[in-house]
């Protein structure tokens, strides 16, 4: 179909007698040596997150604190499955040892009340 086909019906729709030939933008050259900027080029604008370690540590010591204090499972299968997820990712911001120490702790607990 040509534009002048695709045109036509649009201007009586739209009531425009007088109409341009549309032209589409020329693609590109797929393999085009020239390279393109980068789209972020300031690195320095970039907001960085670091933990703050005793919050993370305090977060962790509570949870596996309800875990210890409970008989049984004390969380839905969700939250379960989110502090089975996140517990190991927070200690990454801790100290080596005591990362593995906590996860051990952690890993014991739900051991624990799975059994249960």
């Amino acid at each position: 179909m040509t534009v002048d086909k695709c045109v036509r019906p649009l201007a009586r729709v739209t009531g425009l007698t007088h109409h341009r030939r549309m032209t589409l933008p020329r693609q590109g050259d797929l393999f085009q040596s020239d390279e393109q900027p980068e789209l972020f080029d300031d690195e320095s604008h970039t907001p960085t997150f670091y933990p703050n370690p005793d919050r993370v540590r305090a977060e962790l010591y509570r949870i596996l604190a309800e875990a210890r204090a409970a008989e049984k499972l004390p969380w839905d299968a969700p939250t379960l499955s989110l502090y089975q997820t996140i517990f190991p990712q927070m200690t990454r911001c801790l100290p080596e040892d005591e990362a593995e120490q906590l996860c051990f702790a952690f890993a014991q607990e739900m051991e624990r009340l799975k059994a249960a």
